[in-house]
């Protein structure tokens, strides 16, 4: 299941309440539009934590 959470129209909310875009969205955004990384690291009954990386261009 975590790395189908990037897929489009994903979604764990009733119908109507939510498009499963979101994720989905922002991860083709950071990989393309910013040549960077969307991580997911989930725990059952602890947690979940995103970490984007994006490079820094220095020059």
């Amino acid at each position: 299941m975590k790395s189908a959470v990037f897929e489009f129209f994903l979604t764990t909310k009733p119908i109507g309440k939510g498009t499963g875009l979101g994720l989905s969205i922002s991860c083709q955004i950071i990989l393309e539009q910013h040549q960077g990384k969307l991580e997911c690291y989930s725990e059952l009954g602890k947690g979940t934590e995103f970490i984007i990386k994006t490079p820094i261009n220095l020059n």
